[in-house]
């Protein structure tokens, strides 16, 4: 395993679209590996998430994982999740305002709307079908991730350039009415 540079905002490979796998390339050695380089890299960097192409590589793959994590102490925790050649339909119209961050955008942070339920389809890492029902917060997570595989990043999504923040201000300003949000979308959905 390794850890592998993030793309940060401004590379062109975090604005391809990821092309699908086969299932026989799925389970090459060379595919294994880079999902345990992928996972490997996005608990280095502490993230909640992390798409193939954020690491230079256009396939759609993402892993999806929070335990306890120092970066968003606000999010429920989620299982480690690898999802390959995933598609994401909302369940419902409500939205929330999720104040997103990213590791291809340091130091940027910004209020996305994001539906509060989607339904996941996808193979896992070992080309298993996968069906998943998510909602609240953890429901803008795998959206931010997908979106990466479509070629978009968060700051595409933010309606209100006015709430774009660093770290430091989000923490400072903005990040205890965050905060009570969340716990509002997690005490409604459990997650």
């Amino acid at each position: 395993m390794a850890i592998r540079k993030i793309a940060t905002l401004g590379h062109p490979v975090l604005r391809q679209v990821a092309r699908e796998l086969s299932r026989e390339e799925l389970a090459s050695p060379a595919v294994q590996a880079f999902i345990d380089d992928l996972v490997e890299t996005m608990h280095d960097a502490n993230g909640a998430g992390l798409a193939a192409n954020q690491v230079y590589e256009p396939i759609r793959i993402c892993a999806i994982e929070v335990r306890d994590n120092p970066r968003y102490p606000y999010k429920p925790n989620f299982p480690l999740t690898i999802l390959v050649n995933p598609t994401l339909t909302p369940t419902t119209t409500e939205t929330f305002l999720s104040y997103e961050g990213c590791l291809s955008v340091p130091n940027l942070r910004g209020e996305v709307r994001r539906f509060t339920g989607v339904h996941v389809r996808a193979w896992d890492r070992h080309g298993e079908d996968v069906a998943l029902e998510i909602r609240g917060l953890t429901a803008g997570t795998f959206q931010h991730e997908l979106d990466h595989l479509d070629g978009k990043v968060f700051v595409d999504r933010v309606e209100d350039t006015k709430t774009l923040a660093t770290w430091a201000d989000f923490e400072r300003h903005h990040m205890a009415a965050f905060v009570e949000r969340a716990k509002a979308l997690v005490a409604k959905y459990g997650s």
